[in-house]
């Protein structure tokens, strides 16, 4: 597919997940603009835009995964810098939106992360946002400027289904993943089962698994444990195979070592973080999101609808 890009559109990738924006470029057609980053030698971060912006249409990509700090940050800076370059628009992509999971205050006296990072962006001069399975949708709430709510489940759907699988049931690990589990088992036209978990010990399955090929969905998995200790259940239930998928491959700590021995036959994510060589396993396929966001990018480029995306 060809797109259309006027001349002043540039697009700048820093540092989190360079292969995902390359990728989206070649998609583009466009060449990555050029830009540095750096440190100071106590650790300070230095940007610099090594051509001109002014009056551009800038999209700039950056998933602020760990270390996550430092990728806000980075982001942060590099909006300033194109703001004070005279850039028209600063549309940020972040796939990967970190401190999503502070999205409300489960504590006294707890903080809502998530909206102070909103209030960053925004603050530093972003336009736009174009991200992915925020934690909670309610997050684009947060923003006073646009947001691109994109989601990952009709991909790793379609991933699903080219594989044809029979008799399929569709697992949502907890009570926060039933919308994102229901809307794959309508994709998939199957039966819908849910995770009960009162403690570590005491894990249920709530609907038949029994000689199916249950999918667990979510939409990120950090440390493995909710989705290695719902393969467990749905294996003791009696599944044929246990598959899962998630949009976000956070991935700490022993998560590769959980999964790797746990009842999981196959874990799908997306790119939309670029995990190290280290964390790599054979049960674990990577899918691309890059046509979904060059997609958005290109929609709200030329003014038209990014609402079909969103299903």
């Amino acid at each position: 597919m060809t797109y259309q890009l006027e001349e002043k559109f540039k697009m700048f990738a820093l540092n989190s997940n360079q292969k995902l924006a390359k990728e989206m470029a070649d998609l583009l057609g466009c060449k990555l603009g050029k830009s540095s980053v750096s440190k100071f030698s106590d650790g300070e971060i230095q940007i610099h835009i090594e051509e001109s912006v002014r009056g551009s249409e800038v999209y700039v990509v950056q998933s602020t995964s760990n270390p996550v700090n430092e990728t806000i940050l980075e982001l942060l800076i590099m909006i300033d810098a194109l703001k004070r370059a005279s850039a028209s628009r600063i549309n940020v992509v972040i796939p990967y939106f970190g401190y999503a999971r502070q999205d409300r205050k489960a504590r006294s006296r707890e903080p809502i992360t998530a909206k102070l990072v909103a209030n960053l962006l925004e603050a530093a001069g972003a336009t736009r946002v174009i991200t992915m399975d925020l934690h909670t949708a309610a997050t684009q709430g947060f923003f006073e400027i646009p947001v691109e709510h994109l989601i990952g489940v009709p991909i790793i759907s379609q991933y699903f289904m080219d594989k044809k699988l029979e008799e399929v049931v569709i697992v949502a690990p907890h009570g926060g993943s039933i919308g994102r589990a229901r809307k794959m088992a309508n994709l998939l036209d199957a039966p819908l089962a849910l995770i009960d978990k009162r403690d570590v010990e005491e894990v249920h399955v709530i609907g038949n698994v029994e000689g199916k090929n249950a999918i667990i969905i979510d939409d990120l998995i950090d440390t493995g444990a909710t989705i290695t200790a719902a393969a467990k259940a749905i294996a003791k239930a009696g599944a044929k195979t246990v598959y899962a998928g998630c949009t976000h491959a956070v991935l700490t700590g022993e998560a590769v070592y959980k999964i790797e021995a746990s009842p999981i036959k196959e874990l799908v994510v997306t790119n939309t973080i670029d995990y190290p060589k280290e964390k790599e396993s054979k049960k674990v396929t990577t899918i691309s999101v890059a046509q979904l966001l060059v997609e958005a990018i290109d929609r709200v480029h030329n003014e038209k609808a990014v609402s079909p995306l969103f299903e």
